[in-house]
Parts: C-alpha cells; sequence; structure tokens
C-alpha cells in the first residue's frame, strides 16, 4: 500500500465508518491529492504520533479530534476489554460478544458525540464498504431536529410512532434508508446528511421507524404500556395524543423534610416537594414528572412542570443553614460536622430544633416515616430562675420542647447519663440538645434535693456562670461581691500590728475576712515574696483581736514545710508580737492537746499532723491554714489524709502554685477547703483533667475556672508591681538536718577547743589563719556537710530549702540568679539540675566565653537559672531578665553582696526584684549577720575583704561566734 508524501499536497478528511462489530464509528484519514486538487486513491488513517508530519495541513482542532478517535480505534478499544496481546481478527471472532458490545458502545458514542460537536466545519465523507475513507461527501445539520411522538388510540389498539421536524418542516425519514449512527445522544445519517436532535433523544426511539410505518399495541395490554413506556416518554419528550389526555399543570410546591432516624450511624433528612397533591424526591433530574389518573375508560396524563431553580434555592438554603449533601438518592442531606464528639444519630434532630422556626417560616413541613417512633420538633428551650436562700440556691427551672413545658428536674438523670431522648407525657419523643449536657452537667451533677434542685453555697462559681444569657439570677449584693474582689469591704487593721500592709495585701486580708463571714475556705495563690504570710498574720492578730473582745479565745493550726518555720516565728516577732506562737515540732512536743489552749496559734510540720493526727484531730481549731498547699496535692499522699481529718471554723490554704504540674493537683487542696466544691475525684479527672489536658478543651478550663474562681485569690508579681518597691530583701531561715547538726557540733567543739587554749597562752593573735579555716569550714557544713566531706550522705536543710523555693519561683515563670563564694557549693546544684533536667547555665572565675553565657540566660525563655561564684560576678555583667536572687552564704563583707544585688537590679530592669538570703539557723551564718549589723558603718568605710573583717574581729566576737 502507497503511503501519503507529506511533502505534496494532501487533506484531512473525517470518514464515518461502519465496524463490523464495533458498529459506527469516526476515522481521521490523510488523503493525497492529485495535480489537480481532486482526492487519489492514497490515504492513511492518522493517529497523534503519525500526525506531526502533517503539521501543515492540520490545525489544533484536528488535533484534538486526532487524539478523542484514537480512543475509539478497534486496537485500542481490544486492548480496553482485554488484557492479553491478541489479533483483531481473532478477538472478534473468538472472544467479543454481546455482553461486551454493551459495555463498550456507551463508552464509543461519549467520544463519537464529543467529536461530531467538533466536527462543524471539517471535511465529513462516508467510508465505502472497501474501505475508502471519501466515498461520499457528508454535511452536519446546521440545527437540531425536533421529534414529536404520536398516539393514536382506538377501540382495537394504540398506535404509536415519531415524526421528525426540521428547520420547520417535516421530514420523511421512514423507508429512506436512514441510519442511526449514535443512539445516545442520537445522530441519524440521511440523504447524505448528519441530523442531531434537540432534546436528550436516544437513536432506539427512532430505530423501530426506519422501515416500519408504526407500532401498535392491543388495547389489553395498554395499563402496564401507559405507565412504563408512555409516562416516562411524556416526561422528556413532545407527545401528541388522541383518545386519552396530555395535561400540562403549573402548581406551586412546598418543600417536605423527612428525617431519616439511623441508630448508631449518622442519621439523614431527605428532601421532597410537594406540587398540588404529588411528591417528588429532589434530585431525581425530572424537569416535568408525570402522574397518571384512570376513570373508567378515559386516562389522564398529569404533566406537572418542575420549579427546577425554585428546588434548587431550596437545596441552597438548606445548606447555608448547615447541611451537607450525602447522596443523591432522595438527596440525603446530614449535618455537616467538624466536632467529633458529637453523637451523629441524633445530630439531624438537633438541627431541626434548632432552625425549626425559620423552616415552618420557609414554607418547609416536617413529615416523619411511618411506623417509626414519633419526634417532636420545635425550639427547645430552659427557663433558668436561681434565688439565694440561707445556706442554699434554689434553682426553678422549666423546660420547653416545642409546645411541651416539662420541670428541668426530669431531666436529670438523662443529662448526667448523656441520654438523648426523652419520653414526652404523649407518648412523642424530644430529643436533648448536645450543648445542655456540656451546659447544665455541672450544675446536675452538683444539685442535691429530691423534687426541688438546691445548690451549696459554695457553688457560686456555677451560678455566675449561669447568669446572663442562660438564667435569671438573684442573689443579695453582698454575695454578688464574692464574684468581684474589688469591691469588699475594708476591714480595720488589727490595733496589735506593727508595720502596714501594700494596698494588695489589704485587699487580700479584707477577702479573708469575707470568706470568714461566708464560711467558705480559700486560697490565697500570690506569687512567691509578695506576702501571704503578712497577710495571714494580720488575719490571725485581727481574729485573736475581735475573739477577745467577745470574751473569748481562739486557737489556730498552721502546718508548713519544715523550712518554713524560721521564717513565720520571725515575721510573727516582727509584724505581730503579741500573738502567742506554739512551735509543735521536735522529739520533746506535748502529747496531749489541752496545752493547745495557751496559745493563739500553733504551728507544725506536715511530716508532724500525719504523725501526731490523733492528738490534733481531738482539739477543735478556729483556723486550720496550710501554707504551700500544694503538699498535699496527691489525693492518696497520708499528708492529705490526715489533713482531711482536722476539725476548724475556718480554713486557708496559701501557696504561689497550687497547680504543680496537672489540673489534678486542684482537687485535693480544694476539697480541702470546700468539701464538695470539684464533686468526686473520678468525677473530677473525668469532667475536667483529661478534657483540659488531654483534649485542650477552652470549654472546660473556662468552666473550672468559674467554678473556682471565687475561692482562689491570685495576684502575680506583674499585676502589682507597682506597689512593690524596686527591691526587696528576704531573709529565709533554715534549720540543719539531724546528721548535718552533728557533724557541726563536732568540728565546732574542736576549733572552740583550740582558741580557748589559744587565747589562755597568748598565741591568738598568731593562730588568726587557723581561725579564719576553721570558720569557713563552719560556714561550709552549714550549707552542705557534703563540701567538706564527699563520703557525707546525709541531707542539709539549707538545700532542701533552695530546692524547694527554686521550684516555686520557676513554677511561676521567672528567672533566678544564684550567687555563693564557695564553688564547691553551686557544683552540688549543678549535679541537682543536671539530674532534673533543669536548664542553667553557670559562670565561675574560670569561665572563658562569659558573653555567650550572660547571652544564653538574657535571650533564652527556658534558661531560667544562673549559677554564679561571688568573686566571678561581681563587675561587668548586666543581667536584667532575672527577677529573682538567692544569695547561698553571707559574706563577711556586705558591701561585696551589693555587688551581687547590683547584677540584676540596674538600668535596663523593669521588673522588680525579690532577693532571698539563706541563712542556716543556730550557725556561724547567723552569728555573722548579727556582727555585719554592727560593724556596718565600720565596714562601710574600712573592710574590703574577708582579711581585714576578720582581723576587725576581736576575741570576744570570736567566742561570741563559736559560743
Amino acid at each position: 500500500m502507497l503511503r501519503v508524501d507529506s511533502s505534496k499536497p494532501c487533506q484531512i478528511i473525517y470518514a464515518i465508518a461502519r465496524h463490523e462489530y464495533l458498529g459506527y464509528v469516526i476515522e481521521p484519514h490523510i488523503v493525497q491529492l492529485n495535480p489537480n486538487g481532486e482526492f487519489s486513491l492514497t490515504h492513511q488513517r492518522l493517529f497523534s504520533n503519525t500526525a506531526t508530519e502533517f503539521v501543515h495541513c492540520i490545525d489544533d482542532i484536528d488535533l484534538k479530534l486526532i487524539k478523542l478517535l484514537e480512543e475509539i480505534e478497534q486496537g485500542n478499544v481490544i486492548k480496553k476489554l482485554y488484557k492479553k496481546p491478541i489479533r483483531p481478527s481473532e478477538f472478534f471472532a473468538k472472544i467479543f460478544n454481546e455482553q461486551l458490545f454493551e459495555t463498550i458502545r456507551p463508552k464509543i458514542e461519549k467520544r463519537m458525540a464529543d467529536a461530531l460537536t467538533l466536527l462543524g466545519n471539517k471535511q465529513v465523507y462516508q467510508m465505502s464498504k472497501e474501505g475508502y475513507p471519501a466515498e461520499r461527501k457528508l454535511q452536519i445539520a446546521d440545527e437540531p431536529a425536533s421529534v414529536l411522538f404520536h398516539f393514536r388510540r382506538n377501540e382495537e389498539e394504540i398506535r404509536y410512532f415519531p415524526t421528525i421536524k426540521y428547520k420547520g418542516m417535516r421530514i420523511e425519514f421512514m423507508f429512506k434508508n436512514a441510519e442511526i449512527i449514535c443512539n445516545h445522544p442520537a445522530w441519524m445519517l440521511m440523504d447524505d446528511t448528519l441530523y442531531y436532535f434537540d432534546k436528550e433523544i436516544e437513536g432506539k426511539k427512532l430505530l423501530p421507524f426506519l422501515n416500519k410505518r408504526y407500532i401498535a399495541i392491543p388495547r389489553s395490554s395498554e395499563q402496564s404500556y401507559f405507565e412504563k413506556f408512555v409516562a416516562p416518554l411524556i416526561e422528556k419528550h413532545n407527545v401528541y395524543a388522541e383518545g386519552f389526555t396530555i395535561d400540562t399543570e403549573k402548581h406551586e410546591a412546598q418543600p417536605i423534610l423527612k428525617p431519616i432516624y439511623i441508630e448508631a450511624g449518622t442519621s439523614q433528612l431527605q428532601l421532597y416537594f410537594k406540587y398540588s397533591g404529588y411528591i417528588f424526591p429532589y434530585g431525581d433530574g425530572r424537569t416535568i414528572s408525570v402522574r397518571i389518573e384512570q376513570e373508567g375508560d378515559n386516562y389522564t396524563f398529569h404533566r406537572i412542570k418542575r420549579s427546577v431553580t425554585w428546588e434548587k434555592n431550596k437545596l441552597n438554603q438548606l445548606e447555608a443553614l448547615g447541611l451537607k449533601t450525602v447522596s443523591s438518592l432522595f438527596q440525603n442531606l446530614e449535618v455537616a460536622h467538624n466536632d467529633e464528639d458529637t453523637n451523629h444519630a441524633f445530630s439531624i434532630f438537633e438541627w431541626l430544633n434548632q432552625h425549626h422556626d425559620e423552616l415552618i417560616e420557609d414554607g418547609f413541613e416536617i413529615e416523619q416515616p411511618e411506623g417509626q417512633k414519633r419526634y417532636v420538633f420545635g425550639t427547645s428551650k430552659i427557663d433558668l430562675e436561681v434565688k439565694e436562700d440561707n445556706d442554699w440556691f434554689d434553682i426553678h427551672a422549666i423546660v420547653y420542647f416545642g409546645p411541651y413545658r416539662i420541670p428541668f428536674i426530669q431531666l436529670k438523670n438523662h443529662i448526667l447519663n448523656h441520654k438523648k431522648e426523652f419520653t414526652l407525657p404523649s407518648g412523642e419523643i424530644a430529643v436533648i440538645p448536645e450543648k445542655w449536657f456540656s451546659q447544665y452537667g455541672n450544675l446536675l451533677h452538683f444539685s442535691e434535693g429530691g423534687n426541688g434542685l438546691k445548690l451549696r453555697r459554695h457553688h457560686i462559681g456555677l451560678v455566675n456562670d449561669l447568669a446572663g444569657e442562660m438564667a435569671e439570677v438573684t442573689m443579695s449584693r453582698k454575695l454578688q461581691k464574692l464574684t468581684d474582689f474589688e469591691q469588699l469591704d475594708e476591714i480595720p487593721m488589727p490595733q496589735n500590728f506593727s508595720g502596714s500592709l501594700r494596698h494588695y495585701q489589704q485587699a487580700g486580708y479584707n477577702w479573708f475576712h469575707f470568706l470568714k463571714n461566708y464560711h467558705f475556705g480559700g486560697c490565697l495563690a500570690d506569687d512567691m515574696g509578695l506576702g501571704k504570710t503578712i497577710q495571714t498574720l494580720a488575719l490571725l492578730q485581727k481574729h485573736k483581736e475581735d475573739t477577745v473582745a467577745e470574751g473569748s479565745k481562739s486557737t489556730s493550726l498552721v502546718i508548713m514545710p519544715t523550712s518554713l518555720i524560721y521564717n513565720w516565728l520571725n515575721e510573727a516577732k516582727k509584724f505581730t508580737p503579741q500573738l502567742r506562737l506554739m512551735v509543735h515540732t521536735g522529739t520533746f512536743r506535748y502529747k496531749s492537746p489541752e496545752v493547745f489552749a495557751n496559745y493563739d496559734v500553733v504551728i507544725t510540720t506536715y511530716g508532724i499532723s500525719r504523725i501526731d493526727i490523733e492528738l490534733l484531730k481531738a482539739y477543735f481549731f478556729d483556723y486550720v491554714i496550710l501554707d504551700e498547699s500544694q503538699n498535699i496535692k496527691n489525693p492518696s499522699s497520708k499528708s492529705f489524709h490526715s489533713v482531711k481529718q482536722l476539725k476548724s471554723r475556718f480554713k486557708l490554704i496559701l501557696s504561689g502554685t497550687p497547680v504543680e504540674n496537672s489540673v489534678n493537683d486542684l482537687w485535693t487542696q480544694m476539697s480541702f477547703i470546700n468539701p464538695g466544691l470539684l464533686g468526686t475525684q473520678q468525677y473530677f479527672q473525668n469532667e475536667f483533667v483529661t478534657p483540659i489536658e488531654k483534649k485542650k478543651d477552652e470549654d472546660k478550663a473556662r468552666k473550672l475556672q468559674a467554678l473556682i474562681k471565687p475561692f482562689v485569690l491570685r495576684r502575680t508579681k506583674e499585676q502589682v508591681a507597682t506597689e512593690l518597691p524596686p527591691k526587696t530583701e528576704n531573709l529565709f531561715y533554715c534549720q540543719m538536718s539531724e546528721e548535718q547538726a552533728a557533724v557541726y557540733e563536732e568540728v565546732k567543739s574542736e576549733y572552740r577547743n583550740e582558741l580557748l587554749k589559744s587565747l589562755e597562752d597568748g598565741t591568738f593573735a598568731k593562730t588568726q589563719i587557723q581561725v579564719l579555716q576553721g570558720l569557713t569550714k563552719l560556714r561550709q557544713i552549714a550549707n552542705h556537710p557534703y563540701m567538706i566531706d564527699q563520703d557525707y550522705e546525709g541531707d542539709s536543710g539549707k538545700f532542701e530549702n533552695v530546692t524547694h523555693t527554686l521550684n516555686t519561683v520557676l513554677d511561676g515563670g521567672h528567672k533566678v540568679l544564684i550567687f555563693s563564694q564557695f564553688v564547691k557549693q553551686l557544683s552540688i546544684y549543678r549535679n541537682h539540675f543536671d539530674e532534673h533536667h533543669i536548664p542553667y547555665v553557670y559562670l565561675d572565675g574560670s569561665t572563658q566565653n562569659r558573653g555567650d553565657v550572660v547571652k544564653q540566660f538574657q535571650e533564652d525563655e527556658k534558661t531560667r537559672v544562673f549559677l554564679i561564684s561571688i568573686k566571678a560576678g561581681g563587675v561587668g555583667l548586666n543581667l536584667t531578665e532575672a527577677d529573682y536572687v538567692f544569695i547561698l552564704d553571707p559574706w563577711w563583707n556586705p558591701a561585696v553582696e551589693q555587688q551581687a544585688i547590683d547584677r540584676t537590679h540596674r538600668i535596663g530592669q523593669t521588673k522588680n526584684v525579690f532577693i532571698y538570703k539563706f541563712i542556716t539557723k543556730d550557725t556561724v551564718e547567723e552569728k555573722i549577720l548579727a556582727l555585719q549589723q554592727r560593724k556596718l558603718s565600720l565596714s562601710r568605710a574600712l573592710i574590703t575583704t574577708e582579711e581585714s573583717f576578720i582581723k576587725s574581729l576581736t576575741a570576744d566576737d570570736i567566742k561570741e561566734i563559736l559560743g
């Protein structure tokens, strides 16, 4: 066979060809032109890969067509149907069958229809039987033809036939050798013209009439013929009837919603439309729906016009209200959720209730499927009224489900057990809105009372949470103040209080009295350094004066970590010298409770309160106060178990960090001050801890905040900054541990004997250097005996104190400088920080990269601790990020100490600085402080070094130090 020569004139044409097995197809061919411009016999079928050669005589549309028609070329069709390589002749002879034809023909026709619309002004020909592509030139009709179907019904039969009109003229097509070359959509070839049709008509409907005048149906089978064939035809096409009636009707439509309940699944909503008496599902794709009516021998076909755009708008309206389409069979709709916790089985019902009034207004009707449970639809709301009674809040609440009114208390078990269906007296079922479970769950959980709902007064936080949008609340002016700490009554200060309180401390003191009035327990959670102890002492002093005025007396109990005992005693000596304090610790403590009555305040430790619980619980105290109350945060601890048994009129807790690690820490502390406030531990865990910590549930966190807010007063350093002096110095007294005290005594007596001997024999002047060594050794033991003895395994009181205080400061998000003049002491802390993964930086005399270390501390969020040896940190450091300074050991020379403090307290410092000096009680450290005070004026003028300080010590001074 000759190939077309692309360098000579040629022409692309499209041939309509009849394939023996596949039916009509279209093929692109390139035909060589003779010198006179006519078609020669040389031609070849074009494919994408061969078309490039003829690029000069084809355009972009041709390339598109070639690609499209390639898909229906027999080789490609076979590949789709049969995976193994096979010769076409063999495939069609042995494998191809009617079923494969039915599968592939619609796909071929889809490609053909696409091609025919692109062929507009291309050259189209009919292929000869022998395969010559340019046998007869064809033309494509200029416009669609239309078909009218006729039915004539007489006594015997119904005759059925179509007529075709083209350009307004009826065309004869029967017995004209017409061919249907494409069934869907229909294309007909007749008299060298390709006709297409205006309505989506199928070629099959015309095929029987190419060689037949009409089809007759006997009257005996007319009824099923009308239903199965005629009615669907009338819906889609133009029909002319004689012998029965076709009525075209237009009615107002009404949208109908049908909820379909799917248990344990996602319930759905079906959308229908009612046109007069007829109901049609949305989305069945019909613009016209037909219903047949028979009266005797007369048939009427009601041809109902659907308002397609209007129906679509109704669906859009529903989607705008939060529905989404999930399947188009009946236009099943479901609620568009992002929330995985929602109960999908009821989400549609909630949605219907929520939008009920709006839907009814927009003309929607809600219809329930027969034989299912009957649900009631309509807006649901709760009218809630809360009134303050003596010790209770009375709650009056009515629930409205559509037209029904129900006392809220009847829903209590449903809401607590998350049961969504509530059966009404009428037997209908109301669906409880999902929101109510979280909104009212706590309220109902904490409420008491058989037929009326009551809340204990300490659940005022819950009540406030309901106030406003959800409930009418009436409570006394007095109680309202609890929700707003600013408005508390001013309480006069106790007469015997030395000193004054800052404004915010006075507010804390007022708040204590407010709680006392109402018999509420409270938690003072001010930041470390803001004076929780002072506020509490002021309260205790006032309480003493008030009880004395009433002619009675009272004793309160304060429990604290051992490390705080001396600080309480010192503060009390300073601010409330009249308060009689008794320290209930040590081996020789009292064993019977009567003694307590002789004191205003009994001070003890958590450890002792566990051991002496039988003794302590036998006494009825006025106040029981827990300092650093996070000590009882573990509900299974002995400490919590013990303090729960104590008896008192009032309870308070103090803590800079009530929540150290977990929201769970709150439960024990709150149930100590206000039992029952947060429910059982298990309830608290499920209701608050898990959602807040695992799921970061903002709403639960807000609800918890509302519950505890009235009983927790927290002020941060930043909030009260304006009231604080630029720097505050605090002395922190530490008690030696027993092992530590033993080591200290041993070394002390050794040096004391030497010293007394040297004073007697007059060699004292020469032994000054030994004195210095001795004192240094004692100072080291006061810090930690490990510094002089690597084998020491006991505790150090100061070390416990410092690490405890440090945790509190770090939990508050602050930065700390820790100074010591002993590098050995700093290394003990370094080991501790490494072990507990606390990030820190370190600086001593040997540090090379001072700049980097300082930069890291100043700029890195996570590095919040800076360990500095005093000799290295004296000059040139600007550490304004720190707002706490810990001084681990007192220095002979107060001027050096000042320099250390000034590392943070300098230009650029915007925060108030708290300085803590840790002093070990009953050691040289305490004596040094006393000497410092005495020699202060002297040291300012003369003393600059430790040596000169030692030189200034007289024999009497040293005797006193080693006393």
